[in-house]
């Protein structure tokens, strides 16, 4: 059995990418967006704009996974072309380069662990820290745990944290944050101005609240399952938080598709350079990868999810408060 640092360098064939094919589905999937945004703007009648609106949404998730695997260096690397499209990205989708890395580079490094891993991640504390935090903590920290907060992921997790407060914390730093708020209300001033309220909310609104609420629980839910495992820092591994502390999120293949492979996420946090489209690749060569901790977008899981709130220690896993 393969563990430690002999886990890792098993993955290190596969961070290989094709350029050709990075290329293939950076472009055909920024190509799909744009005519489905176009589409929900000016097909022909009411349900052929809600179905591209429907799709916007899903492109944006996956052309998101693209940007994020472009900032890990796994496609693209030192291509200034790729550089100058992601960034452009990267301000219209409420996730500028300077505060999502950060954060995101930061997530990576410190994956469950208990009291530093809330940076670039949900909040987890223990279930006697919660009941030690005053009543106004508590309350705070519920609100970003909520189900709601991440169905509202558009306005909590990206107006607000990725872009409002991120530039509000420094300004110098992350200027390209107020820049994606400017731009954002540009586009949606101007929806509404030569389009009326419905292009607006077909056009922009809907494709990024599905979206970036997919996107908040799919980011949750990775690494907030029945099962999951989060450590002091001093017994904390890079591996273990991987493959204990990482889901493998089991999808359609059409979902699997929009997703852009996310699904298999403890491949990803073990060597974030594998190329998206290389993670189900790597995880069937690695006997060591296919013995995941499971979960799914069936209701059943998502509801079991939603209900973790902290980390007990003495029983050594996430539970609700009761």
């Amino acid at each position: 059995m393969l563990e430690g640092k002999q886990l890792i360098l098993a993955t290190k064939p596969f961070i290989k990418e094709n350029r050709l094919k990075s290329w293939f589905y950076t472009l055909s999937t920024f190509a799909f967006l744009i005519a489905a945004f176009t589409g929900s703007y000016i097909a022909p009648n009411i349900w052929l704009k809600m179905l591209c609106s429907l799709l916007s949404g899903l492109l944006i998730v996956r052309s998101f996974i693209i940007y994020h695997d472009f900032l890990h260096h796994a496609i693209l690397n030192k291509s200034k072309i790729a550089s100058f499209l992601m960034t452009i990205y990267g301000i219209f989708v409420l996730a500028p380069v300077s505060i999502w890395k950060r954060s995101h580079d930061y997530h990576h490094q410190n994956n469950s662990k208990l009291f530093t891993s809330s940076i670039g991640s949900f909040p987890v504390v223990t279930k006697t820290k919660f009941y030690s935090m005053t009543k106004a903590e508590q309350r705070e920290y519920l609100f970003i745990r909520h189900p709601l907060t991440i169905l509202f992921g558009y306005l909590s997790m990206f107006v607000f944290g990725m872009c409002v407060r991120s530039f509000m914390s420094s300004p110098r730093r992350h200027f390209d944050s107020l820049i994606a708020i400017i731009v954002h209300v540009l586009i949606g001033v101007s929806l509404f101005i030569f389009g009326g309220w419905q292009a607006w909310f077909l056009t922009q609104f809907f494709p990024f609240f599905f979206s970036l609420a997919i996107g908040a629980y799919y980011f949750y839910a990775q690494h907030n399952f029945p099962g999951v495992e989060f450590s002091e820092k001093c017994d904390w591994h890079y591996e273990n938080a991987a493959l204990a502390s990482s889901s493998f999120m089991k999808m359609s293949p059409i979902m699997q598709w929009f997703s852009g492979n996310i699904g298999f996420h403890h491949v990803h946090h073990l060597n974030a350079r594998i190329p998206f489209y290389r993670l189900e690749e790597a995880m069937n060569s690695i006997p060591e990868l296919q013995n995941a901790k499971v979960t799914t977008l069936k209701f059943k899981d998502i509801a079991a999810c939603l209900r973790l709130k902290v980390w007990d220690q003495e029983l050594k896993q996430m539970t609700g408060l009761k």
